[in-house]
């Protein structure tokens, strides 16, 4: 059994990691200019790290060369003052390892592996994915545990057998088992994320490295402000930042849109670079828009 992580073991990419999106010109080609920008800014406003093609990065619709172009620019946009992590899973072992070596080459620091999608592979097919992905590479890698979009569960004893290998250092967490995540922060030493906005504080609070945040992408100050409260010894006033932002929350992660969409939305009426989603995904209407900006200007308001 690895010892768990302390209070003084910096997380292996920072605290406070935006999901990006990924900015579309209007005819829907890949806006490198716009990645610059809203990388610099993202940064700017406190974010620790850029997780690029994930799945508010729509990398199911992005070719491989464009997940390496948008890492190699990022990267010169935010030089050394950021971690890149590139999202590097697919349903495919061999081609999951392709993408990891390409992004490695192209700058990443690290890599986010989802759990191979629409296959449910066993655990034990699982675990060897992750191996191969990891053996391939000398970044480290990031365990994406989403089973209510991959359809499998990386079990705890499958995360605990990952962490003995030596480039396996973190998970985002989108499980919605909070049991599970203390189970393995209790016997490794993984930099456990928050992947679910809704529990950046909670599992902050219990020994977690921090949170990769869609809703960071419109309000990176703000979700930060929650970890850097809670770290000045602040734990009710880390609460009320953490409960200030649930009507944003809610509106742009749980009012039946994908959160690429509610963030774009926001994005572009903020005169930020997003553009456009791909197909399958469909734009936010006009509706939908207006009140995500409502809950943005609420949560912003002095």
């Amino acid at each position: 059994m690895k010892p768990p992580a302390t209070a003084l073991t910096a997380p292996p990419f920072g605290r406070a990691l935006c999901a990006m999106i990924t900015p579309f010109t209007e005819e829907g080609a890949l806006d490198l200019d716009g990645a610059q920008r809203l990388a610099d800014r993202l940064v700017s406003a406190g974010c620790d790290g850029l997780v690029l093609s994930g799945t508010t990065g729509e990398s199911p619709t992005t070719t491989d060369a464009e997940k390496a172009a948008l890492v190699s620019a990022v990267r010169e946009a935010v030089g050394a003052r950021a971690s890149i992590v590139a999202g590097v899973g697919t349903f495919d072992t061999r081609h999951s390892v392709e993408l990891a070596r390409q992004a490695e080459k192209a700058g990443a620091d690290g890599l986010l592996v989802v759990s191979p999608y629409y296959s449910r592979p066993p655990q034990d097919a699982l675990e060897a994915h992750f191996r191969a992905v990891a053996d391939a590479v000398g970044v480290p890698v990031v365990l994406y545990d989403i089973p209510g979009r991959t359809g499998t569960r990386i079990e705890p004893e499958t995360m605990i057998r990952l962490a003995e290998h030596p480039r396996i250092v973190a998970v985002k967490d989108c499980s919605y088992d909070f049991l599970a995540a203390q189970k393995v922060l209790l016997r490794t030493d993984l930099a456990y994320y928050a992947g679910c906005e809704e529990h950046h504080l909670a599992l902050y609070a219990v020994g977690g490295a921090g949170y990769i945040s869609t809703v960071a992408n419109v309000v990176p100050s703000g979700l930060r402000a929650v970890l850097d409260t809670f770290d000045a010894g602040d734990a009710p006033g880390a609460a009320r930042l953490q409960q200030r932002a649930t009507p944003l929350i809610e509106a742009m992660m749980s009012a039946g849109l994908p959160g690429t969409v509610t963030a774009k939305a926001l994005l572009n009426e903020l005169g930020l670079p997003a553009g456009p989603v791909r197909p399958p995904l469909l734009p936010a209407s006009r509706e939908a828009a207006e009140r995500l900006l409502k809950a943005f200007e609420e949560y912003t308001a002095d």
